[in-house]
């Protein structure tokens, strides 16, 4: 694996050349999923990126008026920021390239990939990535073998202590750290309210970083590691209030494991196939091995989001970056069509 970290653009000038024109950007942004406001917010800032770099954007939720609205716009690009079902899974992708648009970022096939976490998981191991092992439990069968029975059995082969999260999703919704037996079946309970299938995996001490990769043309290369720290769970309240959390951008970390850190991300990127931009969160256990927890297609853009402080920690700014993920995206063969490696 080799690592490439994004150098700070020199001037925001366009990536295209030739391109005079401001390019027509349709963002999607809400949808019905638990993250919608979250996608909202990422929407938002995203558009007020690009207009200030000379984009010209509309902005639309996931109702029954995106069809018509996309079919009479016809923009040139649109760039789904929907978090959740439909806005990751693919669901909405299809229905883009259905309508003969380009789309922004990783195609129909390979979201349902990233989207599922046991499947990615299972895809960056084949890869030479390390992942913590894991189980997977659907909610009928939670049900049909008794929970009591099931659950020993899983602490008896992972251990304690066990980290419960939706086998779907993001934004840390229904994500639980269980310490002891007794908490698992609450855990469990909170997951299902999020999904139907629970991942378990082992928990990992260490430092957590997210690094977020995007591709401007010239293949993915991978931005500041950020560090997360936090004195409880990294959940949902924590990710998206102002001071919860104290980040470090760039983390905190030996020329060696940065590199490291750098390289899992843009193997799990290539791995699962995907395009233009994402973002891995990782951990680095106590003897300095990297662990790959999941991906995200539809990285966070909200104020406290990531993405954008990596982008900034490596000195872009953020429209004349976006902008340049439009201009290459418009460059680009359409995404979609290839997708990840056979399983």
């Amino acid at each position: 694996m080799t690592s490439s970290s994004a150098p700070a653009p020199s001037a925001p000038a366009p990536l295209v050349p030739g391109s005079s024109a401001a390019p027509r950007v349709a963002l999607l942004a809400g949808g019905l999923s638990h993250e919608r406001d979250v996608s909202i917010r990422s929407g938002r800032r995203v558009a007020e990126a690009l207009r200030s770099a000379g984009v010209e954007v509309s902005l639309h939720d996931v109702d029954a008026d995106l069809v018509p609205a996309l079919t009479e716009l016809a923009p040139d690009l649109v760039w789904p920021l929907l978090h959740g079902a439909s806005g990751e899974d693919g669901s909405v992708r299809d229905v883009v390239q259905l309508l003969g648009l380009r789309l922004l970022g990783t195609g129909p096939r390979a979201s349902r990939v990233a989207w599922s976490k046991p499947i990615a998981k299972t895809v960056v191991s084949r890869a030479g990535i390390v992942t913590p092992e894991f189980v997977t439990l659907p909610q009928s069968l939670f049900r049909e073998l008794g929970a009591g029975r099931v659950l020993d059995a899983i602490v008896g082969r992972l251990g304690l202590p066990v980290v419960v999260k939706p086998s779907r999703g993001g934004s840390a919704l229904g994500v639980s750290v269980v310490r002891s037996a007794d908490e698992l079946p609450r855990a469990m309970v909170e997951c299902f309210a999020y999904g139907g299938t629970a991942l378990i995996e082992r928990a990992v001490n260490g430092v957590e970083v997210a690094v977020s990769v995007v591709d401007l043309g010239d293949g993915p290369v991978a931005l500041p590691p950020i560090e997360i720290v936090t004195d409880g769970p990294y959940d949902y309240d924590a990710r998206y209030n102002p001071g919860r959390v104290e980040y470090f951008a760039p983390a905190r970390l030996a020329p060696e494991t940065r590199a490291a850190v750098e390289d899992v991300a843009i193997t799990a990127h290539r791995a699962l196939g995907l395009a233009r931009l994402s973002r891995a969160d990782l951990i680095i256990d106590e003897d300095g091995v990297v662990h790959f927890l999941e991906v995200n297609v539809t990285p966070g853009m909200t104020e406290t989001s990531l993405l954008p402080q990596a982008a900034e920690a490596a000195g872009h700014n953020l429209g004349a970056l976006y902008r340049a993920l439009v201009e290459a995206s418009l460059a680009a063969e359409p995404t979609g069509l290839a997708g990840v490696a056979a399983l």
